[in-house]
């Protein structure tokens, strides 16, 4: 049987691929200015091709305005201008970087403080380039192939225009797109293209450098939006804004969790032919060569909360079961047609039995984290590495849980669990050598991805990491702390990549 992804497995080969993954945020090297930048990856991709690692998953990428979540995006296509490497620049003033220095060195990432900071640099950088650019055959093919960048562009000018309010809050006349875009100021729309021009640019490099060496970059596409982004402004048909997706009650979540966004409406997706996700996948297919479908359940069923209501109080949609299966298999074989890029599919949670048959018949790979691959209906062991499905990605941790270590020293009972599945006496504190073992099982799996997060390799080595397990963990879901999405790398990248018992004791994990 041909798979429905044959296509995006030739372009990057069965078999398997190890990687590493990460916020850029959490990144720094000595180019920086205050956080983790594009050009940053360069000297990543080329450490993690000494080990003989082959991709970097980037948790996602995209233009969040005030919020430091990656995932309640304001745009489905758009970048955020945060992560410019602003040194690399054509005609970048060496003079105007030092007020950056302070913010690159601190031990968390001040990211309100460094997006204002940078944003008055681009500004006025824009003053002095753009008249010039603006005229350039790549600026103009960029404006010609991007449909998505124009009412992006708007909308920002319009929430400059309105001091930052939701668009549900301004004038009548502001709230369609098409009498809106006579109101926005033009200069301060150019300076919002311009910027998508620019990190269009420098990502796209990395991908090309990726390229050339057969590495690849992973991306990632959040199932939902923020309820204030350009995409439910212009197109507000296209979500049900009645209802917020979350979660049920589970073990780890006894309330559930109400995530405040907005659900699609399919029925209006399919009539447009599916149109936004075509665009949204395009877009994606310029940066990256991989991309991970978060929370693909959601596809097939969500659980969607009357507004004021909790959590506990709201239901799947559709509320038919026999209708999930339909649904979920409509639309990823819909996004298979609509980009190269292969997907890997986020399936952690309660998920229907149907949706890991679904995704093994079309060749998608799912999500196996090593501590929570249990048999949960039965004796609640472990389950044999052997016996991991090969279309799967190994790891041991998401950006929403903790560490290793953490996980160890908050969740006893299970580590006992899982001690005595590796044949451990149990101790209270994970150890160096039971470290490695974890995260060298992690590698040898029959999965075809193998990828962890970059601070699980650097626990192996103390002055790498932060003493408190706990400091080293990326967010905390459904729990505002102001640490939440502020984690940064303790070593800088140059110290990363240069630091020989690091990558010498890596290298033994394939």
């Amino acid at each position: 049987m041909v798979l429905k992804t044959q296509n995006h497995w030739n372009q990057v080969g069965f078999g398997p691929h190890h990687g590493i993954a990460l916020p850029l945020s959490a990144l720094r090297s000595k180019n920086s200015c205050g956080i983790g930048e594009f050009y940053d990856l360069i000297p990543l991709i080329d450490w993690c091709k000494s080990l003989q690692f082959d991709c970097i998953q980037l948790l996602p990428l995209a233009d969040t305005g005030d919020d430091p979540s990656p995932y309640n995006q304001l745009s489905s296509c758009a970048l955020d201008p945060i992560y410019l490497s602003l040194k690399e620049l054509p005609g970048a003033d060496p003079k105007t970087f030092a007020q950056f220095n302070v913010l690159t060195n601190l031990p968390r990432v001040a990211i309100s403080t460094v997006k204002q900071l940078k944003l008055q640099w681009l500004n006025r950088y824009f003053e002095t380039v753009f008249s010039s650019v603006s005229q350039s055959q790549s600026y103009l093919h960029f404006i010609d192939t991007h449909s998505w960048a124009t009412p992006y562009a708007v909308f920002k000018s319009l929430k400059t225009q309105y001091n930052g309010a939701s668009w549900e809050y301004w004038p009548k006349e502001a709230k369609e797109y098409h009498q809106a875009i006579k109101l926005a100021q033009k200069e301060t729309v150019q300076f919002h293209l311009f910027l998508q021009y620019l990190c269009y640019t420098q990502l796209k490099k990395v991908r090309e450098y990726a390229s050339a060496q057969h590495f690849f970059l992973k991306g990632d596409i959040p199932i939902l939006l923020s309820p204030d982004s350009v995409d439910v402004w212009a197109n507000p048909s296209l979500f049900n804004l009645e209802l917020t997706a979350g979660a049920p009650p589970d073990y780890y979540n006894k309330l559930g969790q109400n995530w405040g966004f907005p659900l699609f409406n399919w029925e209006a997706m399919y009539e447009a032919d599916f149109s936004w996700w075509k665009q949204r996948l395009l877009a994606a297919s310029h940066l990256f060569h991989l991309y991970r479908i978060d929370h693909v359940v959601g596809l097939f069923r969500i659980w969607g909360i009357p507004k004021g209501k909790k959590a506990k109080e709201g239901h799947f949609i559709p509320e038919n079961k026999s209708l999930w299966p339909i649904q979920g298999q409509k639309i990823l074989e819909m996004m298979l047609k609509a980009s190269p890029l292969l997907p890997i599919a986020e399936d952690l949670g309660t998920i229907p039995k149907e949706v890991y048959s679904i995704l093994k018949a079309l060749g998608i790979c799912g999500t196996k984290v090593i501590r929570w691959e249990r048999y949960w209906e039965k004796d609640k062991q472990y389950i044999p590495y052997a016996l991991y499905e090969p279309f799967s990605m190994t790891t041991v941790s998401t950006h929403d849980a903790d560490t290793l270590s953490g996980w160890w020293k908050n969740y006893p009972d299970e580590a006992r669990i899982f001690a005595q599945f590796k044949g451990w006496t149990y101790q209270d504190k994970l150890t160096r050598d039971q470290l490695f073992s974890i995260l060298r099982d992690s590698h040898q799996t029959p999965s075809y991805f193998h990828i962890n997060l970059l601070q699980e390799y650097l626990a192996l080595f103390p002055e790498l990491v932060n003493p408190n397990p706990e400091e080293e963990r990326i967010n905390v879901p459904g729990v505002n702390l102001r640490a939440n999405w502020t984690y940064r790398f303790k070593p800088f990248v140059e110290e990363i990549s240069q630091h020989a018992e690091l990558t010498k004791i890596m290298q033994q994990f394939l």
